[in-house]
């Protein structure tokens, strides 16, 4: 019988053959509707700004490099969150 748990803090799913960190199963810095300040470190492909908030990656629409802005928390995912802006 397979073990469900691997080494090295990942767990392994029965048949699907797939390795999930432990950090997957981690609380995220942030929730929605939390407001955080951000700087803005690099601009993804699709033109959203990125920031990080102790190291969780942000996606702002419209952010620059360069910028710190205050954003609000419109989604969290897994491995990354969504931001807009606030005026």
């Amino acid at each position: 019988m397979e073990d469900e748990f691997g080494t090295g803090g990942e767990r392994r799913e029965r048949g699907r053959g797939m390795n999930i960190k432990s950090s997957y199963f981690l609380p995220k810095p942030v929730k929605i509707g939390d407001e955080v300040e951000i700087s803005i470190d690099s601009v993804a492909e699709k033109g959203d700004g990125i920031g990080r908030k102790d190291g969780f990656v942000i996606f702002v629409k419209g952010g620059k490099q360069g910028d710190k802005l205050k954003i609000r928390i419109t989604d969290v995912k897994t491995r990354f969150a969504v931001g807009e802006p606030l005026q």
